[in-house]
């Protein structure tokens, strides 16, 4: 990547001074001959970012935003420079004050790039497709209402794994390994494996456990007859949509993947032990 092309700040207004430092990294880039566009927005984006022709996305957020920056820019190949502006920074690794040394570092070749798989969750109602949504995270089957126990038929590639009746089902990619899914008990895996985890939400029957899958499976959650709660499937956190009875939510490997910088293949064992307070024992 040579300087001259095109860079567009992506910036979660919400954060504390976060449109001051974004101009300000815009002037920055552009003094290094990069033409440099702003898209903020408030918590909740309106609207889609204008990447066409783009060479990186430099996010400024937590890892809410860095959802959604890899999400628009995944289907065009265009790599994310996560900085945190946030609190827990699982994805969004780059502090402020080395924003630019981690940009240069990336426009030099010298950061690595992290190519994470994606969901595409797909809806089917009365043979009808009736939503699709790319996912970085997860996908969400659960109940909407304060019972919140629902039912639902779960099938891996075909093969029944039976009926859960249980708050829901999390299925998740490696990335999402470390959001819902792990604090519902479920395993972390490395966010470069190509694999998904399935994963009931206090199932009824406590045999009910997560299931790491292969990432060319696919899972099907058949919305069961008789609910006595409404349904709703809910996608990295940041999409709804209402289900209805004998809907079938179809998850399976999309055909993108995320392009994130990352600070090479040890520094996510480290967050992990930083960010979720691993001592490695007690004290001899």
């Amino acid at each position: 990547m040579k300087p001259g092309g095109r860079v567009v700040i992506l910036v979660n207004g919400l954060k504390d001074d976060a449109e001051r430092f974004a101009r300000a990294v815009a002037d920055r880039v552009g003094e290094d001959g990069w033409s440099a566009s702003l898209f903020v927005f408030q918590g909740k984006p309106a609207g889609r970012p204008d990447l066409e022709g783009a060479d990186m996305v430099v996010c400024l957020g937590g890892d809410g935003t860095v959802l959604y920056a890899a999400r628009m820019a995944a289907p065009l190949g265009i790599p994310v420079l996560p900085v945190n502006l946030g609190s827990l920074g699982f994805m969004a690794w780059v502090r402020r004050g080395e924003w630019y040394e981690r940009f240069d570092a990336a426009v030099a070749g010298r950061l690595p790039l992290s190519r994470r798989m994606m969901l595409d969750v797909e809806v089917v109602r009365d043979g009808t497709v009736v939503g699709r949504f790319p996912a970085m995270n997860d996908g969400v089957v659960s109940g909407a209402g304060p019972a919140r126990i629902i039912s639902l038929s779960i099938s891996v590639s075909g093969s029944s794994l039976g009926t859960y009746r249980s708050d829901g089902v999390i299925v998740a990619t490696p990335t999402g390994s470390t959001a819902y899914s792990l604090a519902a008990g479920g395993p972390i895996l490395d966010p470069d494996m190509d694999a998904m985890v399935f994963n009931p939400i206090c199932p009824h029957t406590l045999s009910n456990r997560p299931l790491v899958l292969p990432g060319d499976e696919s899972v099907e959650a058949y919305v069961e007859r008789g609910q006595r709660e409404q349904t709703v499937l809910t996608v990295d956190g940041q999409d709804f949509l209402p289900l209805e009875e004998g809907d079938r939510v179809r998850f399976r490997k999309g055909p993108d993947r995320a392009f994130l910088y990352s600070a090479g293949r040890g520094a996510f064992y480290q967050v992990l032990r930083a960010r979720l307070n691993w001592s490695g024992g007690p004290d001899a």
